[in-house]
């Protein structure tokens, strides 16, 4: 099976995005990847909020949702868009951080809401709030397709290990984690948490990541990767735009975990603790 991450640097103008993405996804397609992902906030970055409100619309009126199924439908691929930012319409002016899976017809089949928001300083000039402006998700999303059974993740979420393990148990072979780390966690953080993911839970992951300047003056990280349950990276994007490709083997799933069978090997316990002197 072959793998593609798409990378580049969302506009803040869906359309001027979709420009960027189309060609790259025909092109992956062209070199016979199966699944194609894209990474967070896929079509969109603005700093602006009413812009980004009005280019974003719901899942039933999202211009970008529409060509990015179209697309999909055209090339007979698997598509994970790895997140969109779509109104809520809930009165309150919030979104969700939605990815979509799309099947090679053109449907969605399956949604996952990012579910970890992204509360932060970090001292790079930007403060990040997401549970200001977005509606956190409440369920994991465990896709299966006739490629693989795909765990639907994203960005933050990659911080905490427990739904990845919840996902790995379920009988996830392939982690995504579509990302827009920003450049001070992407250089510090971002290769030695997917490696993680992947060495701990004996799965593939495939990460899409932004990457660049973007409106505003937010950096991202890219280095999208594809890693093997092993820990190895399987494909580095670099900075630059561009894919990045992999073709990977689900019958090394079971090797690995024969090797060190840890998702099935771990344990009951209980906590004690001293007293206070």
């Amino acid at each position: 099976m072959r793998l593609a991450n798409l990378q580049y640097t969302a506009r803040p103008i869906e359309a001027e995005t979709l420009s960027v993405i189309l060609p790259l996804l025909a092109e992956a397609c062209a070199e016979g990847a199966d699944l194609v992902a894209l990474p967070e906030c896929a079509t969109i970055m603005a700093k602006d909020r009413n812009t980004l409100m009005e280019e974003a619309g719901n899942e039933a009126t999202s211009r970008g949702l529409s060509t990015l199924r179209e697309a999909a439908a055209k090339h007979q691929r698997w598509l994970l868009i790895g997140s969109l930012l779509l109104n809520a319409d809930n009165g309150d002016g919030q979104m969700v951080n939605r990815s979509l899976l799309i099947s090679p017809d053109g449907a969605i089949h399956a949604r996952y809401d990012k579910i970890h928001m992204f509360d932060a300083e970090l001292g790079d000039g930007q403060h990040y709030r997401e549970s200001d402006h977005y509606i956190p998700g409440t369920t994991a999303m465990l896709a299966h397709t006739p490629l693989a059974t795909i765990g639907m993740t994203i960005c933050y979420d990659l911080r905490f290990p427990g739904l990845y393990r919840t996902l790995a148990e379920a009988g996830a072979q392939i982690l995504a984690v579509p990302s827009a780390f920003t450049r001070v966690t992407g250089a510090a953080h971002w290769q030695t948490l997917l490696r993680a993911r992947a060495i701990e839970n004996s799965c593939f992951v495939m990460a899409p990541a932004q990457t660049g300047t973007h409106d505003g003056g937010r950096q991202t990280w890219g280095h999208s990767l594809i890693i093997n349950p092993w820990g190895e990276i399987l494909a580095d994007g670099g900075e630059a735009e561009g894919i990045s490709m992999a073709d990977i083997n689900l019958a090394d799933l079971p090797k690995a975990r024969h090797r060190i069978p840890s998702i099935t090997g771990g344990r009951a316990f209980t906590l004690s603790e001293t007293e206070t002197d």
